[in-house]
């Protein structure tokens, strides 16, 4: 047999090595499987507990809007940025209680009913909103002037960035993925800020001015349970939850912290 010519022996040698990696790039790496297990409602559990501010809250300059006269005749007295809602005896509101580990194996179902985002006097209410993946997110805007939803959620969820004129219909959007404190601004009214979470469980909650929040229908185990805060950043504790058992948790927010 007659020895093949080089250019030809390496062209089948390439030829073979592109085949290998286009096979390499062609196999996906292996999903996990998707959650199947159940809660069994008879031997689910609830947490319960408040957040709360020791000490003197900080204090905020109040919001210039000068520039935008729609917003100040919305405004008749100044606005205080509600950084750190206080209510009684130091309760915080707009803490976001949720459970941070040991829940993948369960699948739940997802809320049909949206959360609204409302533009009311140049601010977003509420500050801070809670959500389940692929629950629906309205957006209202109930004043007479333009604003400019900017939403920097990170891959792989999208960002989006939409005008709502007044008078205006609301409009929707979902996420695809779960995702913590996801910033919301406006372009046209620097001020506005609010803060979005995504979760793919049922497990969280936000306080109001109560300070109050409650995990409910959780199922035995361990858990490590997570306050945020926008001003005090976060806080971790670990809770163990029997069968059909009740405990209560308190997570304390201090000056300095």
């Amino acid at each position: 047999m007659r020895p093949r010519p080089f250019h030809m022996l390496a062209f089948a040698m390439l030829a073979f090595a592109v085949i290998g990696c286009a096979k390499k790039a062609s196999e996906a790496p292996p999903q996990p499987p998707p959650p199947t297990a159940l809660v069994n409602p008879a031997t689910a559990g609830n947490i319960t507990g408040t957040a709360r501010l020791v000490g003197r809250p900080p204090k905020f300059h109040p919001i210039d809007m000068s520039a935008q006269p729609a917003c100040v005749k919305a405004n008749p007295r100044l606005v205080i940025p509600p950084i750190v809602a206080i209510g009684t005896h130091g309760a915080l509101a707009s803490v976001v209680v949720y459970i941070k580990s040991e829940l993948g194996r369960y699948k739940y179902d997802v809320p049909t009913m949206p959360v609204v985002l409302n533009q009311k006097g140049c601010m977003y209410e509420p500050r801070v909103l809670a959500l389940r993946v692929s629950q629906p997110l309205e957006v209202h805007n109930e004043d007479p002037t333009t604003h400019n939803i900017n939403v920097r959620a990170l891959p792989p969820n999208r960002s989006w960035n939409r005008s709502e004129v007044p008078g205006s219909p609301s409009f929707t959007e979902t996420f695809a993925h779960p995702e913590l404190w996801i910033p919301v601004t406006c372009n046209i009214h620097p001020w506005m800020r609010a803060y979005l979470f995504v979760f793919d469980n049922p497990y969280y909650d936000v306080t109001t001015k109560t300070g109050d929040f409650e995990l409910k229908g959780l199922p035995p185990g361990s858990y490590t349970i997570e306050a945020w805060q926008e001003y005090y950043g976060v806080q971790d504790q670990t809770v163990t939850l029997g069968p059909k058992e009740t405990k209560s948790v308190s997570f304390v927010f201090k000056i300095g912290t």
